[in-house]
């Protein structure tokens, strides 16, 4: 014996209910991406053609260690986020190729050195342009900004250089009471005879 049951037919499969669950997935990527780009000091975004996906995690997870995010996301979504930060018509047009964009949220450089490290070895991704503190930079100038030390380098070289006074004061005191002690030796000393 065979039952025919009629099929319900489900509301989320129809295409208004299909294009307003994309809409919203579309503006909650746009609202994560807006505030990745309102949390970071730098953003560089680069050309990431050829890397393979385990490559691609690589990248991911040195950003991580350096306080910053490498993400894969599509070119439109990505402009409408950028909607705070000025960009020139030419700078648009670099999101014309797939684009890959590493935000940097604390120190600037560390996530540069690591970008940096990985396009020496890998002559990938291609560098496009840069943005730090909401001025353009480009290519080269992001090139040069990760060349510079890290946060924590800058600050030991910078105590390093305060300490360097306060060291030859201590010395220079010392001397003056070695000094004087031995002065009133020899005082003591000439008396004593």
């Amino acid at each position: 014996m065979l039952f025919l049951l009629p099929m319900a037919k489900a509301a989320s499969t129809s295409p208004q209910a299909q294009k307003h669950r994309g809409k919203a997935r579309k503006e909650g990527i746009i609202a994560e991406f807006s505030d990745k780009v309102g949390r970071s000091k730098a953003m560089v975004f680069t050309n990431y053609q050829g890397l393979t996906h385990h490559q691609l995690e690589g990248l991911k997870r040195a950003a991580k260690k350096a306080d910053a995010d490498f993400v894969v996301t599509k070119n439109t979504l990505l402009l409408r986020s950028l909607k705070d930060v000025t960009l020139s018509d030419e700078d648009k047009k670099n999101f014309e190729q797939p684009t890959a964009t590493l935000f940097a949220y604390s120190d600037v450089v560390l996530p540069l050195k690591n970008l940096a490290k990985t396009i020496k070895d890998l002559k990938l991704p291609i560098i496009k342009f840069g943005v730090l503190d909401g001025k353009v930079l480009s290519k080269d100038q992001v090139e040069k900004l990760a060349t510079l030390p890290s946060l924590d380098v800058l600050r030991a070289q910078l105590l390093g250089q305060m300490k360097g006074p306060i060291q030859g004061l201590h010395r220079s005191l010392s001397w003056n009471l070695q000094k004087f002690v031995m002065t009133l030796k020899a005082i003591e000393a000439q008396k004593g005879n």
